[in-house]
């Protein structure tokens, strides 16, 4: 991690929510508008028609992959020379913490945190599902929820799924960890205590995922987002327990894989498990 310190000067809490905020949808919004320009010079330079599968690699490319991951160590990278500047603009005493994203290959107890980092995750997601299915059967009420992109295009084209599982652990994982993870959070430990700084940067992630949602009404996408802030506090605990962007990277790219993949089972055997289950 970053430091163990704790500081609560106003002003610096201040400068480290408001970055903190910033470098997360920054990272998000540059992989946007990359991955559009991206698609506009394939379409309009070299004639290129960008159906799902194209559209879907250059998502990932460029906002898993230049805008989160590209964002986030650049900042590690960058901070030393920015810091001093910034300080000295605003009047502020000089610092000479250091900041940096840890990273290790997994140690056995890496290992084992993954593995229950996992299992809390997916169960937990299950558990805020199964809540509010059974809340509107109790209710009699129907809460509409938004949809995935992702999830939504695999859903129109179920072989783009099978490019986004393995994805999910070699790309959307690391990528989306190193930002939230490694920087956001990691600069709100700066200034809060570890659980504060989880449980914010937990709700900045799962916030931040309302832009991906398509369709579902206002109430519904916030269910949504907010059984998503589940899964992420287990992310961003256990980040903060090893202090290895691996272990949320994995735990976050497993969770993603498992979605994905139980999608694809669904929608390419749909005819055929009714058959199963009867046979």
């Amino acid at each position: 991690m970053s430091m163990n310190v704790v500081r609560r000067s106003p002003l610096s809490t201040v400068i480290a929510v408001v970055s903190a905020i910033g470098l997360g949808a920054g990272g998000l919004l540059l992989g946007f508008l990359l991955t559009f320009l991206g698609g506009g010079i394939l379409i309009i330079g070299f004639g290129v028609e960008i159906g799902a599968s194209l559209g879907l690699v250059l998502s990932l490319v460029f906002v898993q992959g230049v805008g989160c991951a590209g964002v986030a160590l650049a900042y590690a990278h960058l901070r030393p020379e920015i810091q001093p500047v910034v300080r000295d603009l605003l009047g502020m005493a000089p610092d000479a913490s250091r900041f940096s994203i840890g990273v290790w290959v997994p140690t056995l107890r890496d290992v084992l945190v993954v593995i229950g980092g996992y299992v809390l995750a997916f169960g937990g997601a299950l558990a805020g599902a199964f809540a509010l299915s059974a809340y509107q059967v109790a209710t009699g009420t129907e809460i509409d929820t938004g949809t995935n992109q992702a999830a939504e295009v695999g859903m129109s084209n179920p072989e783009t799924l099978l490019l986004l599982i393995p994805a999910s652990i070699l790309l959307i994982g690391p990528g989306e960890e190193l930002l939230f993870r490694g920087v956001v959070q990691g600069r709100l430990r700066e200034v809060f205590h570890p659980v504060v700084a989880i449980l914010l940067a937990s709700t900045v992630f799962a916030a931040l995922h309302w832009f991906a949602l398509t369709g579902g009404s206002a109430t519904g996408n916030l269910v949504s987002v907010a059984i998503l802030v589940v899964p992420s506090l287990v992310f961003g605990t256990s980040y903060e327990y090893t202090g290895n962007i691996v272990v949320p990277s994995l735990i976050h790219g497993v969770y993603n894989a498992t979605l994905f993949t139980l999608l694809y089972v669904t929608i390419a055997y749909s005819d055929a498990l009714p058959a199963i289950v009867a046979g």
